[in-house]
């Protein structure tokens, strides 16, 4: 009996294969080979098809049903690209491509809505600006595609989209309204109050489902094209943050995930909703949350994070694939002797209060420093841009001792882990999870085949931990802050 676990990212589509029984991953595909494509019409822009989604959804589903019988499925979870705006039509078509996490263009029209509401309605109620979330995106449309806003009949996550295409039923969970900005948090109810403020009729909405437990069922058509029996429950859905801490069994107050992929994000629980003055971390339903056990997750995200080491494997370094590069990067010392790698070029951060300041590079000195210090400070850079927002997360009362994270990505880097351990003071342990394991058991947990997250997460091992390296300690921090020395001259 298995669980199948879709993970819906913006650079690819991962479909894993869950024995419910023993555990363990049998079958895992990613597609496409390469990145998918990211639709940059103007600057400051990110849009995708969601029919892309789809069809690789189906692909990867077809590669690893080659050897098995799908029939066997028992439940599907999906996690998925946070805070896109899919809209659907009449005829429960794509309106648009949606405007995904990155695209910031929605930014204006978040803030001038924190001003009309006022700062003390959106951080009591919604614990955040509205900035660039996705209700501020559909607000963008009405505002700038009238045809396109007419035709809207609903609107949801990318999550919820390949929710439908499996169930032909549309809807979204309590966790989706929160990463929507659509959450009042006060009142443990939909934020009306920012729907008649952006005049989007509540009938946009979509009924919403529990994250975790049987939310629909699959159609016959599914049960035709891919070979999943009709009738099998969807029974896991979540952004992948809150989904990577669900992965790593983060579920309690002060525990902490933290993942580096296209973006990195650092995710801390906590039961008390609580928002960042200035919101530059973010704060959201978590998954196991409950009216009498409140969870919440607070996510600090820097866009600009494995993009930076992607764009330089795929500008400047001559074909290398990220091995040799950590190779040749860690020929150079820690603190990559003076060289400054600002990783902000992937769009408006949040962390930055919704500016974009461009990557840079400083302090190279062209008689003395080699690609090899671009390398390292590249990542260093990184590390450096988790620390300033962990730093924000502190004054919220998260004081990161452990650091969960899947052995993926980023992750995988020796040097952007020890740097991230050393300067940040806290033990990193590594776990054989990701994104669709981590739905996939979600899923056989929301339908009953676990009985408890105990027996979920049973064989849910630690890979590595990586303590702080005593010996760099100083020479990073004194990194650090000319690291932020330069960012706060770039931000003025």
């Amino acid at each position: 009996m298995y669980s199948l676990g879709i993970d819906i990212g913006s650079s690819s589509v991962k479909v894993s294969l869950l024995d419910i029984e023993s555990g363990e991953c049998i079958a895992a595909s990613t597609n496409p080979s390469t990145e998918m494509p990211i639709k940059a019409l103007e600057p400051g822009w990110a849009e995708q098809d969601p029919r892309m989604w789809w069809k690789y959804v189906c692909e990867g589903i077809g590669k690893i049903g080659k050897d098995r019988n799908l029939s066997d499925v028992a439940c599907i979870g999906i996690t998925y690209q946070m805070h896109g705006l899919v809209a659907l039509d009449a005829s429960n078509e794509c309106v648009r491509d949606s405007i995904i996490w990155c695209d910031s263009r929605a930014v204006a029209i978040g803030n001038k809505a924190a001003g009309a509401l006022g700062r003390e309605f959106c951080l009591s109620s919604l614990l955040n600006s509205p900035g660039n979330f996705t209700a501020s995106k559909m607000a963008w449309v009405k505002e700038n595609e009238a045809e396109n806003f007419r035709k809207t009949e609903k609107f949801f996550l990318p999550g919820d989209y390949i929710a439908y295409m499996l169930s032909g039923d549309i809807s979204t969970t309590v966790t989706g309204l929160s990463e929507q900005i659509l959450w009042n948090f006060k009142d443990e109810r939909r934020a009306d109050e920012l729907l008649e403020y952006y005049g989007l009729p509540s009938s946009l909405i979509p009924k919403t489902v529990p994250a975790i437990g049987t939310q629909t069922y699959t159609d016959y058509k599914t049960e035709k094209l891919l070979g999943i029996k009709e009738g099998t429950p969807i029974s896991f859905r979540a952004g992948d943050q809150p989904d990577n801490a669900f992965s790593l069994n983060v579920m309690n107050p002060g525990e902490i995930a933290a993942t580096a992929g296209t973006s990195g994000v650092v995710y801390g629980v906590t039961d008390v909703p609580k928002a960042d003055p200035m919101s530059r971390v973010n704060t959201f339903v978590h998954v196991n949350h409950e009216k009498n056990a409140p969870r919440y997750g607070i996510l600090l995200c820097i866009n600009g994070t494995g993009i930076m080491n992607a764009w330089i494997k795929r500008n400047l370094s001559g074909g290398m694939d990220y091995d040799a590069m950590n190779r040749i990067a860690s020929s150079v010392p820690a603190a990559s002797e003076g060289v400054i790698v600002l990783p902000f070029g992937n769009g408006a951060e949040r962390v930055l209060e919704n500016r974009f300041t461009g990557a840079s590079v400083s302090g190279l000195d062209l008689n003395r420093h080699s690609f090899a210090h671009v390398l390292r400070a590249a990542q260093e850079g990184i590390a450096y841009s988790f620390l300033y927002g962990i730093e924000i997360m502190k004054g919220l009362g998260l004081k990161p001792e452990v650091i969960r994270a899947g052995k993926a990505n980023l992750f995988l880097s020796p040097i952007f882990r020890q740097t991230l351990s050393t300067i940040s003071g806290a033990s990193i342990e590594l776990y054989n999870t990701d994104g669709s394991l981590g739905a996939a058991r979600g899923a056989a947990l929301g339908a009953g085949l676990y009985k408890s997250r105990e027996e979920a997460f049973a064989l849910l091992k630690v890979l590595e931990t990586v303590d702080p390296v005593e010996e760099d300690t100083a020479v990073l921090a004194e990194s650090y802050e000319k690291w932020k020395h330069a960012l706060e001259n770039n931000l003025r």
